[in-house]
């Protein structure tokens, strides 16, 4: 590496969002990244001392840089992911590897544990999910709890050291609590709402080890609900994203989880945003809806999270 050359290319480089690829002698790109400021971020990488060995090997081998400027970090972030999953650069680990996502799945019948870990979206799966082993960790801590039985009020169920070989009619009635609580974000409030109490209880009786087991089904249960069920609860409408830029406004009109329509203006003018919308929304009746669910799901993960962290005035739920 020549690190006089590298440092004169990055003085370059703009303070501006988009993303870089570093490059290995032989022109190879080795790592994708990306950043609300170019420069600031690339220099970094020269100017830091790293913990990981991982960034060091890196950074000895980085030959050559070359970036792309984009207005947003929105549009930064799905450049990098899109990126990643096309070029597969050694040192990513992030979005590489998507066809490993996973499904959970409640079984027609299984003794002991009516929850599984699949690959391929099938009847009653829910997901996909990047955590396989979180998955299993969950199905596993809940097979103490079963039978799960619905009654007038919620949801009642004892933890069971052994787990309990449940007869046929006992499993359909724990195979139908479980599809309710994945299925309805308020069947699972409810479930969650139980295990809270069980976690009190075994708390004020001094049962430490139960308490923390309810307490962390609680917080796999919360993230599994995020999943699920706030996602939907957002990215189902249509949102008029409105970003400040150098240039004046980068207008965003998002649906289903995808962005499909962007445009610049200078200013924010209501019939301009009106006309906007509808072309926005026009394309959205004339696109078919063809959902590549696991690769979806990285793309789907950064439009949320950018909605979520923008100020109240640059989202807009369109009714």
């Amino acid at each position: 590496m020549d690190k006089e050359r590298i440092m004169e290319k990055i003085n370059g480089i703009p303070t501006l969002p988009g993303v870089y690829k570093m490059l290995d002698e032989q022109g190879r790109v080795i790592y994708i990244g990306k950043s609300i400021s170019l420069k600031k971020r690339v220099k970094s990488y020269f100017t830091t001392k790293h913990d990981w060995i991982k960034i060091e090997k890196m950074v000895s081998l980085i030959h050559d840089i070359e970036y792309i400027v984009t207005d947003t970090h929105l549009e930064a972030r799905l450049l990098e992911c899109e990126l990643i999953k096309k070029m597969k650069p050694m040192f990513n680990s992030q979005f590489k590897n998507d066809e490993k996502y996973v499904y959970l799945k409640i079984e027609d019948h299984n003794h002991y544990n009516p929850l599984s870990v699949v690959y391929n979206r099938e009847e009653n799966s829910f997901g996909p999910f990047r955590k396989k082993y979180f998955l299993m960790d969950l199905a596993n801590s809940l097979k103490n709890l079963y039978p799960i039985v619905r009654d007038d009020e919620g949801y009642t169920f004892e933890y069971n050291l052994i787990p309990i070989n449940m007869d046929k009619d006992v499993y359909e009635n724990n195979k139908q609590s479980l599809l309710n609580i994945f299925s309805n974000e308020e069947e699972m409030a409810l479930f969650i709402a139980e295990l809270e109490k069980k976690m009190y209880d075994s708390s004020s009786k001094l049962e430490f080890s139960l308490a923390g087991f309810y307490r962390d089904l609680i917080s796999d249960l919360n993230f599994v609900k995020k999943e699920i069920h706030d996602y939907k609860s957002i990215l189902s409408k249509d949102i008029l994203l409105k970003i400040p830029i150098d240039k004046g406004y980068k207008l965003f009109f998002v649906s289903n989880g995808e962005i499909y329509l962007k445009a610049t203006y200078t200013s924010l003018i209501k019939g301009d945003m009106e006309r906007f919308i509808d072309f926005g929304r026009a394309l959205k009746s004339s696109s078919p809806y063809k959902l590549n669910e696991k690769p979806s799901l990285d793309f789907r993960d950064i439009i949320y999270s950018e909605i979520k962290s923008l100020p109240d005035d640059m989202v807009e739920y369109l009714k």
